[in-house]
């Protein structure tokens, strides 16, 4: 067994005074025997024995005697000061808490936005560091605010068993994602763990090819209700809708939506039962988009339906615009691990105007609208808006608590 760093130092401390005395044979077989001690290489061996307790004189009343032991500390300025930090913060809070590989990209994008609007007030050397910082320094310094601030729902999938025979199987990587219009949607209910009767229920819609998501509030799962959420989506995607991929739930597995999807020239798919992955866009959308904004307290009201509607009026708007996302462009398994690889993180409208398939009237129209909005300002109305629908939940609760007792 090798030597301890404190014996090592120990054997420098006893060799170092007998090597410098020594003849050059002498040098050899010394510098030969601690190099075979201590491990190091025989150049550091040397410069160690050379210098460590090594007596100088700097002027006649000052001596100093070298220790190699000591480690120099180095000091050098920090390049993202206090106030790179703060606005970083601020930033980060306005793009809802993302992390470093999304917000990085979206900083030259979101940061001009946000000047223009007045939320943000930069000179112009807090500007240049705050957009060149790097996605690890942005997790790095956010990392305590991240730890600061650290819901599991359940699903309410009822199969419709008609029809089955008639909707083909497709698993998420049989669709070619290269073009905006093919979509997966899924129904989130907010029946906060109390699954009797009716409540809110939100359809969520993602397209596949750029990530752009549009939600729709129901007041209940029933086919003709969710149906005509979906033609309210499709009324507003700034894409043609060319197909439709959903669960087994009987809210999707049904005539009404089939001959509409035949009329319109739609392809409509349906995933495994049982197998959330075949939905994983959408599935992935329940969570970061509908579960962060909305929670999972019980709405069931027509009050709280208008509220849920309005929340997400604007929340279609912050993270589509605003709010960048990454595709999976590959994996690659290295023995026991997976390796993935994602392309750069892009807004959904960025995607779109990439997009060859998007008319120039409707990347025209995507422009204008982008124009006029402010995501600080989008932010505040969601989180008004969310705290106006936990009053009415927490309302209800209290007036239902009264009635059973």
């Amino acid at each position: 067994m090798g030597l301890t760093m404190k014996g090592r130092k120990e054997l420098a401390e006893v060799t170092a005074s007998r090597y410098r005395r020594a003849g050059k044979k002498e040098k050899k077989v010394i510098l030969d025997e601690f190099v075979r001690s201590t491990g190091f290489t025989r150049w550091y061996s040397s410069w160690v024995l050379r210098n460590h307790g090594k007596l100088m004189r700097v002027t006649p009343g000052l001596k100093l005697v070298g220790d190699v032991t000591r480690k120099i500390k180095k000091h050098r300025d920090r390049l993202y000061d206090g106030t790179v930090v703060e606005v970083l913060k601020k930033v980060w809070g306005i793009m809802d808490l993302i992390c470093g590989k999304r917000l990085a990209p979206a900083l030259k994008e979101v940061v001009p936005v946000l000047e223009r609007e007045g939320e943000l007030r930069l000179d112009s050397k807090t500007r240049e560091r705050l957009l060149s910082i790097s996605p690890a320094t942005i997790d790095r310094v956010l990392a305590p605010e991240r730890k600061r601030m650290q819901l599991k729902g359940r699903s309410g999938t009822k199969p419709g068993t008609l029809l089955k025979h008639q909707i083909p199987i497709r698993t998420f990587t049989q669709w070619d994602d290269l073009k905006p219009g093919f979509v997966e949607l899924d129904l989130v209910g907010h029946d906060g763990g109390h699954s009797y009767g009716d409540y809110c229920q939100t359809l969520d819609v993602t397209d596949v090819c750029t990530g752009w998501t549009e939600m729709e509030a129901v007041l209940n799962k029933a086919q003709i209700r969710v149906f005509q959420g979906l033609v309210n989506i499709r009324n507003r995607m700034p894409f043609d809708l060319l197909g439709i991929d959903s669960d087994n739930g009987s809210e999707f597995i049904n005539f009404h939506l089939l001959e509409y999807c035949k009329k319109g020239r739609i392809t409509f798919t349906r995933g495994r039962p049982y197998k959330k992955n075949d939905n994983c866009y959408v599935e992935q959308k329940n969570y970061s988009v509908v579960r962060r904004a909305v929670g999972y307290c019980r709405h069931d009201t027509q009050e709280e339906l208008d509220v849920l509607n309005k929340l997400y009026a604007n929340l279609r708007l912050y993270i589509n615009y605003f709010q960048p996302v990454m595709k999976l462009q590959k994996k690659e398994r290295i023995g026991s691990k997976v390796r993935k690889y994602y392309d750069q993180a892009l807004t959904p409208y960025k995607r779109l105007l990439q997009s060859s398939s998007v008319s120039d009237a409707n990347k025209r129209r995507l422009r204008k609208e982008y124009a006029q909005l402010n995501p600080a300002q989008l932010k505040r109305e969601i989180e008004a808006l969310h705290k106006k629908l936990m009053q009415l939940a927490s309302r209800r609760e209290r007036r239902y608590g009264r009635m059973r007792h």
